[in-house]
């Protein structure tokens, strides 16, 4: 496809990851032939029926310029999640960047709730129990893998 814009000036490197149940960070370098005027403004679309919404918090770096954004109160509402940059500047025409985002697999889950380990003398050994985490993704318990690391103190 042919974008509209200087070749180069759309956004390098972006990436988004989910963290703490409901928060959001995605960040990008500015695009190596930008103008030094060019500012960027990222739009996501959670879900197919929602119209895209702009970010309201952005991560500026020391040139005041969008580098990326905190988002708040995130909640996986579909599978997949629309992010679009673009980017403006007076000099000329920049490129949007686009991408399509599978958020749970960009979520960092939290740690599993209530761990318990009953132990006892006879030759069962102990007992670890535990509850899933809470996720941004509602209730997708079954496709959650767990690892217990034991160490003898």
């Amino acid at each position: 496809p042919v974008f509209a814009g200087v070749n180069g000036s759309a956004i390098e490197n972006f990436s988004c990851v989910i963290y703490n149940i409901s928060f959001m960070n995605c960040t990008w370098q500015a695009g190596r032939a930008a103008p030094g005027d060019t500012q960027y403004f990222l739009y996501w679309q959670n879900s197919r029926y929602d119209d895209a919404v702009e970010c309201e918090l952005y991560i500026k770096d020391e040139n005041q310029r969008n580098v990326g954004c905190r988002f708040q109160n995130v909640r996986i509402n579909t599978p997949i999640a629309y992010f679009l940059v673009n980017g403006s500047s007076n000099d000329s025409l920049i490129q949007f960047y686009d991408k399509y985002i599978e958020l749970y697999k960009i979520e960092i889950l939290t740690p599993p709730l209530n761990v318990t380990v009953n132990c006892t003398g006879d030759s069962v050994g102990c007992i670890v129990t535990w509850q899933p985490p809470i996720t941004s993704h509602g209730e997708k318990k079954n496709c959650l893998q767990y690892e217990i690391d034991i160490q003898n103190k």
